[in-house]
Parts: structure tokens; sequence; C-alpha cells
């Protein structure tokens, strides 16, 4: 009997045990489900930072690419000129220095450059376009720079350094000047591309440019520059200090801290005064130039996605656990109705077999029976209360909806099924900038020798390939082109290459002569006549006066505002036409506008 008593009280223990281990089961596997849930929502918001980044980097390296591409040919033209050629070879001559240094400065000026500047083989500057400053380079030695090193060796110099001598920083082109195969000296041309930083402070991301060597030398943070992304061995150290790279900064570690790696060149770093918000870095090389492009992106939007998406997933969770519980409690309450109403049924079942005994016992039956029926009444009652719970339950899942919809811009993408957007939009992107670096080869290629034998060139197919190059522009500035074609079968003895070059840049000329006007007609003639291949290119712009006309094609000569041109696209075009034998040149047009000729000589086929 002793053993009974204590047993029936252990019983109900347990199962209030078994209960709230359930209940803490339910509570773990909630509260996991929910992690997950962040975690992929905080990776989403990584991947879709990661992709914006990487866009970002892309037009960053373009604009760099850019820039200095425009200055890459300018060192070697130098020795174009006959006074800096004179100079090397008699410097102790200050008239002919006096003269070189107003060349140079009146150059510099026009080319929007910083400074140019004549070494010989020595390292002693010659003449340089800042003669007039206090911090002249005249005479200074700067043998010990790569970039001189590097010219006098033979390779096309390029450097970015603070200036020993100035204190500004800037790049360095540098070329060897000769002269009948003999090398006189190096020209040298130093170009300010701090100016990018401007844009990049406007960047919600803080964007660092850094060297081979992890020294940070452009950043949207100023108080970065001259920082290293990591410790700089003791053999890079001396070797900076032998070149004097940057001069008397410090270059301090930055500091930065990895926490993880992730794909594509990414990965989660602090910096110090913030180690406990995570930044995505990605990081973008530049070769030739072994530089890297870093971009650093605020994760604090992706860390709110992944609360408000867990938070989410516990609501979404607590609603099952109380749909669950409704239902559980609406079977036992139907379960308890049916055994109310099965006990009842049985009591008037023997309340009837006794009613004709006597009426006492059947008025008192009748009342059990109208008691019965009140309950199964209040029983309805609440069955209607339970619909009306479950209608409420329903209306409260439409603002627990929307704050989904809200929580994340990636979820959206993702419940949208806009995923194809976004590759669309990466492949509109990638064949915009596939398209620009070939415009950026093309303008590379237009100051480089080549030295391509001569053949057989399709003139419409030139013509076809060159206006392929300038076609965005003719679209956007709405301007109205003709190609007029007497012989398809035109081919003239040339280089293809050279020959789309010049093609170009008289396609642009004509552009930018335009760009004032209202009437905007570009046409393109083609024939054959007198044994000769005729191009003719006419724009309907204002024309170019006879004074003009006479000093087109004379080397830096031009008529653009400051910065827009250097005045050598014309010289250039007109010396490739005169190596395949032809002509250029320039016709007034009787109803207004200008027309350049391109004169070639047929091919063998053309002229058998």
């Amino acid at each position: 009997m002793a053993t009974s008593h204590t047993a029936a009280p252990a019983r109900p223990a347990r199962r209030l045990w078994r209960r709230l281990m359930r209940w803490v089961v339910v509570l773990a596997v909630a509260l996991v489900v929910a992690w997950l849930a962040g975690r992929w929502a905080n990776d989403a918001a990584i991947d879709k930072l990661r992709v914006a980044s990487a866009q970002r980097l892309d037009g960053y390296a373009v604009s760099l690419e850019n820039l200095l591409s425009k200055y890459d040919f300018l060192p070697g033209t130098l020795e174009l000129n006959k006074d800096v050629i004179a100079l090397l070879q008699r410097p102790g001559d200050e008239a002919l220095r006096a003269e070189v240094n107003a060349y140079l400065e009146q150059l510099n000026r026009r080319s929007g450059s910083t400074t140019i500047y004549i070494v010989n083989l020595k390292g002693v500057t010659q003449a340089a376009s800042n003669w007039r400053s206090r911090q002249s380079f005249v005479g200074d030695y700067v043998a010990f720079r790569p970039y001189v090193r590097d010219a006098l060796r033979g390779m096309p110099g390029g450097f970015y350094g603070v200036g020993t001598t100035s204190g500004e920083p800037g790049y360095f082109f540098a070329h060897g000047i000769y002269y009948q195969g003999r090398m006189l000296g190096v020209a040298t041309v130093k170009v300010n591309i701090e100016r990018l930083e401007q844009g990049w402070e406007q960047d919600a991301g803080k964007v660092l440019l850094a060297d081979a060597n992890g020294v940070v030398f452009l950043s949207s943070v100023p108080e970065w520059k001259y920082r290293t992304l990591k410790p700089l061995p003791l053999a890079v150290q001396r070797e900076l200090e032998e070149s004097r790279q940057y001069f008397s900064h410090p270059l301090a570690p930055l500091g930065q801290r990895e926490l993880r790696q992730l794909d594509g060149g990414a990965a989660l770093v602090t910096l110090p005064g913030d180690q406990r918000t995570p930044l995505l870095s990605l990081t973008r090389s530049l070769a030739p130039r072994h530089w890297s492009f870093v971009y650093l992106s605020d994760l604090s939007s992706a860390s709110a996605s992944a609360r408000s998406v867990f938070l989410f997933a516990l609501l979404v969770q607590a609603l099952l656990v109380l749909l669950v519980l409704y239902a559980r409690q609406r079977k036992q309450t139907r379960d308890h109705l049916e055994v109310l109403v099965a006990e009842r049924t049985a009591s008037l079942r023997e309340m009837t077999h006794h009613l004709s005994e006597e009426n006492s016992v059947r008025r008192a039956a009748e009342e059990k029976l109208r008691r019965a029926q009140s309950e199964l009444v209040q029983a309805g009652k609440m069955a209607v209360l339970g619909q009306m719970a479950a209608g409420m339950t329903h209306e409260l899942n439409q603002p627990l909806t929307a704050l989904r919809t809200m929580s994340d811009n990636a979820q959206v993408l993702i419940e949208r099924g806009r995923l194809d957007d976004a590759k669309g939009n990466l492949a509109t992107i990638s064949q915009l900038v596939a398209r620009m670096g070939a415009l950026t080869g093309q303008l590379r290629q237009f100051a480089r020798k080549s030295d391509a034998s001569l053949a057989a060139v399709a003139v419409v197919a030139a013509v076809t390939s060159a206006l392929f190059l300038v076609e965005r522009r003719v679209e956007q500035e709405r301007v109205n082109f003709r190609m007029l074609v007497r012989d398809q079968d035109v081919q003239a003895l040339c280089d293809s290459n050279r020959l789309e070059q010049v093609l170009v840049n008289l396609f642009n000329n004509a552009l930018d002569a335009m760009a004032d006007c209202d009437n905007r007609q570009l046409t393109v003639n083609i024939e054959r006549a007198n044994g000769r291949a005729l191009i003719a290119v006419t724009d309907s712009g204002p024309g170019i006066p006879e004074q003009i006309r006479a000093h087109l094609f004379e080397p830096f000569f031009t008529t653009k505002p400051q910065g827009k041109g250097l005045g050598l696209g014309l010289a250039i075009s007109e010396q490739i036409i005169r190596e395949f034998g032809g002509e250029l040149r320039a016709e007034a047009v009787a109803a207004g506008g200008a027309r350049f000729v391109i004169v070639l000589p047929l091919a063998e086929q053309e002229t058998a």
C-alpha cells in the first residue's frame, strides 16, 4: 500500500517534466531556425553589396586608366622637338635652355599636366616647365628615381611618388630621348591624379589605392594616405628610403585585421577604433602597374537585415505554435462537447423512460433537457468565438507579411524573382566596360607607331569599322550620318588598323565641330579617281577659316579649349597617310562646314 501512495504523486511530476522538456526543445529548434534564416539574409545582403562594390571598383579603375592613358604618349613626343635634341647635345647653351624651358612651360599648360622636364644621361635635369618657380627642377639630380633608371635602361618608366623638391605627389611618365638611334636623355611628365579622390569622397564606401608594396597613396579618407595595408619588410623599407618614393612620410601600418575570407577576392575586416563593426573589403588588381583598388563597405545594413529576418522568423514560428495550440484546444473542446452530449442524451433517455410513471419526473427531465440545450447553445457560441479567433489570426498575418517584405532588399529580389534582372544589369555593364576598354585600346594605339606592312584594304569595311567606334556618340548627339559609295570594291594599299585610327580622329573632330549646331550632318564619300582611292569626310559645322587651315597639320596646333586636346591628332593622321604614299588635305565647303579628303594609292589588284 505504501508503494502505491508514493508512486501516484510521481506521475504528474514526470508528466510536467516531459511537457517542460518538450517546450525547451521547441524553443531551441525555433532559435536555430531563426538564426539560420538571419544568417542566410546576412549572406544574401553581403553578396548584393559585393556585386555593387565590384561595379564601383570597375568604374573607378576605368576612370584611372583613362586619365593615365591621356599622357602615356606625351614624353615620347618631346624627341620630335629639335631644340630639345640640341640642348641635350649642347647643355652649356643657356639661350637654348631658355627656349626649351618656355616650350615645356607652354606644352605643360596645354596638356594639363603638373610638370614636364628633360634629364640628361647623368640624371641631371636640363630644362623644366616650372623653371620660373622657386622650386624649379632645373639642375636637380634625379637619377635615383626608379622611373629615371628604367628609362635610361631603354624601358619607358611609370612611377607614383612624392616629389623631393616640391613635396607634391604625382604619377611620373618617363621615356628615353633618342637621336639617330642613340639615347641623349630622358623626357619626364608628372601628372596629378589626386583629383580622383574628390569623386571617391562622395561615395558611401571607403576607397583605397595601394601600390605593389601595399602602401596606400590615394584614399577617400585623408588620414589613411601613406599608411600600409600590412607591415613592410625591412628590405622594402630600405628600397623605399633609397628611392624616396614617399619622401618624408613614415608609412605606418593601417592596422587592418582580416576576420574571414569570402569568394571573389572579398573579405570581412575590421579597422582600428571600431573593432566590433566588420566591413566588407573587396580588392581589384590593376595590371600591369601592380596596383590594388580596395573598396570597404559598411555592413550595418546587412546586420540590420539579418536581425529583421531573425525576428520575423521567430514571429512566424510563434504564430505556427499558436495555431497548433488553437487546433489542439479546439479538438479538446469538440471531444468534451461530444462526451457531454452523449452523457446528456443518455440521461434524457432514462428520464423519458420514466415519464409515464410520474409527472414530477417528467418535469425534472424537461428541466434537465433545457439546461442541456442551454449548454449546447453556449458550446456553439464557443465554436463561433473560435472561428473569430481564426479570422483575427489571418488578419494579423498581413502586417507580418509586410514586415517580411520590407526587411531586406535581397529577400525582396528573391521573392519577386528579379535575379535575372540583376544578372542582366551585370551583363550590360560588362558589355559597356568591354566597349570602353576597346575604345581606350584604340586611343593608346593612336599614339603608337605601327610597323605593320602595307596590304590591300577594303575601304568600305575600314570606314564601317571606324564608324562602330563612334556610333554611340553619333546616336547620342543625333547626327545624321550618310555614306555615299560609288565603287563598293575599292581597295587601297595601306594598313587597315592605322587607316581606321585616322578615320576615327576625323569623325571625332567633325562631331566636336558640330556640337553647337542645329543641323548636324556627317557625310562620307568613297570613290575612285585618277587611279587613286578617295575618302571624303564632310561635316555641317562652322567650317575652318583659311588662316587656320594653313596650320591644321602642325604638331600641337589646336583650336579646342585648353584641356580638350593637344593638337597632335591631325599631325599624326597626316603623317600616317603620308607613310602610305597618300595625302590628307582640308577643304572648304561652299554651303558651310569642313571637308577632309584622304587620297590613297590603289592596291595592285585594283590597278591591274
